[in-house]
């Protein structure tokens, strides 16, 4: 069951509700693609692992900066300013895990709202830009 929710109806969950969705989108899209790639089991997961990170979010998140709208900058900002009840993991600094929590809502705000035109658009231009 994919929800299909007006922007107005997504807008109402949390940042970190949306970031939750969010994140296990991105974790399905990568390891998808890790299986295209056709390689073993543990080389797609460290792939995916490798992508599925606060910092690599937070980096992804910088590569689609001049694509955002400026509905989608304030779902980021929402998100990048949303306070977990938790700290960053080591790996991380906190400017890039809050990053990473605006790009997971980002990822889970147009998922929600079937958006996937525009998600398949993020994420296609991720995984291009990452191959060079």
């Amino acid at each position: 069951m994919i929800p299909q929710l007006s922007p107005a109806q997504a807008r109402n969950y949390s940042a970190l509700q949306l970031a939750f969705i969010g994140d296990a989108v991105y974790n399905l899209y990568t390891r998808l693609n890790s299986l295209k790639e056709g390689k073993g089991l543990r080389a797609m997961h460290l792939g995916t692992t490798r992508r599925v990170n606060a910092v690599a979010q937070s980096q992804a998140l910088s590569m689609l900066d001049n694509l955002l709208t400026e509905e989608e900058r304030d779902i980021v900002r929402r998100g990048r300013n949303a306070h977990p009840r938790h700290t960053a993991p080591r790996s991380a600094t906190s400017a890039q895990y809050s990053a990473s929590t605006g790009f997971e809502a980002l990822i889970g705000f147009h998922f929600l709202t079937g958006q996937t035109e525009r998600l398949n658009t993020f994420l296609n231009y991720l995984y291009s830009e990452q191959a060079v």
